[in-house]
């Protein structure tokens, strides 16, 4: 499974911005958290239906 693969992009979730599959989480969601500080352990413990090749994803969607 390619990495972005795991991120969509639905205009009935969350206002059509791109979240991690099978999740609200968006996107900047997780990037925003990351950038304020929280390691990826914390942000996975907060968050426990994330992985960390979710993770890789948000971040490969971001640089593409």
């Amino acid at each position: 499974m390619d990495l972005l693969d795991r991120i969509t992009i639905n205009p009935a979730i969350r206002f059509g911005k791109p979240c991690v599959r099978g999740t609200r989480l968006t996107v900047g969601d997780v990037l925003g958290t990351l950038a304020a500080g929280s390691s990826e352990a914390e942000l996975l413990e907060d968050f426990p239906q994330l992985t960390h090749e979710d993770v890789l994803a948000c971040m490969a969607f971001a640089a593409k």
